[in-house]
């Protein structure tokens, strides 16, 4: 059986004339601004929830992963994440996260199939700083109805999430 080797697996190293012609793109680049990825401010945002899946800590532990999109005020279209790291001692929190979002489970090993029904779903958060750690908690779930579907009689601006 032949062996290969991969570059990757070698000793890290930069090399300046093997590649594609950039070439190309050095006026764009000149032009690009670089994207700004300042973290989010601590504070109450509006959200939804964009993608949730199970994940795995560094320690091996079951966690979710969160995305939630920030749907109203000047943070509007930023991510917010939060991971929440599955052990005895914080299940009554994700416990109390999932039974905010409406979903009771009889057993927690049926949650893998419930996850899509949490997408959408419209949520107060709570984003606090203690140090270089940032935690989000879930604070309550928004009653916004969808775009084009604000109901009868629901007059101009009527269908925009509610300040906070």
């Amino acid at each position: 059986m032949e062996e290969h080797s991969n570059a990757f697996d070698e000793t890290p190293q930069a090399s300046q004339t093997s590649g594609p012609n950039l070439s190309t793109f050095d006026e764009e680049y000149a032009q690009a601004s670089a994207p700004d990825f300042e973290e989010l401010p601590d504070g109450k945002y509006q959200v939804t929830v964009h993608g949730v899946r199970l994940g795995e800590s560094q320690k091996g532990d079951p966690m979710l992963k969160w995305d939630l999109v920030v749907i109203s005020g000047p943070c509007e279209g930023r991510h917010i994440f939060k991971n929440a790291v599955i052990t005895s001692a914080s299940l009554p929190f994700v416990k109390g996260d999932l039974k905010m979002l409406g979903l009771t489970l009889p057993r927690f090993s049926e949650l893998p199939q419930h996850l899509p029904g949490l997408l959408d779903k419209k949520l107060l958060v709570t984003k606090k700083t203690r140090e270089e750690f940032a935690n989000v908690y879930f604070n309550r779930l928004l009653d916004v109805p969808a775009a084009g579907n604000a109901g009868p009689g629901a007059g101009p601006g009527q269908g925009a999430p509610a300040p906070f």
